[in-house]
């Protein structure tokens, strides 16, 4: 009786939480994409909250990370504008790192079957090809540094593979530290009035980002490929 009673917590909990966090989404979501997609709504709202404040934001920030469509670069600027460079940089890094953490170990505790349907849609194929292979870490430091490119359902992707968590955590945030540091350090310059540092800053940004978007597939493709060369190696 026990057994079968492990059993069924097994198999319902996973479809429990799942079926918990759509009715979320699907009530929430609206409200939070309103507020995050509007840099002056969303540091004011921080502001408000005063000494929560902080924590809110780190909130936020893990909802980014676990929800891809809310847009990470308004929270990291308000952190910037709000704190300051060392502060809201420190609180961007909190926010990205537990939000991967409750991504990663969704998909290694219950989470695994759910997201191994997921990978055979068309669009999520070349995740699937690229977990096989001997270089994932590299791939996954690459597609978390290059701007432009899909990475956030990655981190879910991480989780079916064998990499250690340390490992996948300390990629995760050398590759995308950079870009946090610049989001951050716009904000920063702009509470300050350094308008010509934001531009230069925003404007590299910028750059780097459609040139991600621009040649986006062919590094998919390239990527997608190592693993196949790596096979045929292993054939011959």
């Amino acid at each position: 009786m026990d057994e079968f009673k492990k059993n069924l917590i097994c198999k319902t909990l996973p479809i429990l939480l799942i079926a918990s966090m759509a009715i979320l989404l699907v009530k929430y979501l609206p409200n939070i994409l309103e507020l995050t997609m509007s840099l002056d709504k969303f540091r004011s709202y921080i502001v408000s909250l005063k000494g929560l404040g902080s924590i809110v934001l780190i909130g936020f920030q893990v909802l980014q990370t676990v929800i891809a469509p809310i847009p990470g670069e308004v929270i990291q600027v308000a952190a910037g504008y709000i704190y300051g460079v060392p502060i809201g940089l420190t609180y961007s890094i909190v926010g990205m790192l537990l939000g991967a953490i409750i991504a990663f170990y969704f998909t290694r505790m219950i989470g695994g079957s759910f997201i191994e349907k997921l990978l055979n849609k068309e669009n999520s194929k070349w995740m699937k090809d690229i977990m096989d292979s001997k270089k994932f870490s590299v791939i996954l430091f690459i597609v978390f540094l290059v701007p432009g490119l899909p990475k956030d359902f990655l981190i879910y992707v991480a989780g079916l593979t064998p990499i250690k968590p340390l490992k996948f955590f300390g990629i995760l945030l050398v590759s995308r530290f950079p870009w946090l540091l610049a989001s951050v350090s716009i904000g920063s310059n702009l509470h300050y009035g350094n308008y010509t540092s934001t531009i230069i800053v925003s404007l590299l940004a910028l750059v780097s980002f459609i040139l991600g978007m621009l040649y986006k597939d062919k590094l998919i493709n390239k990527l997608s490929s190592i693993r196949d060369s790596h096979k045929s190696c292993k054939a011959n």
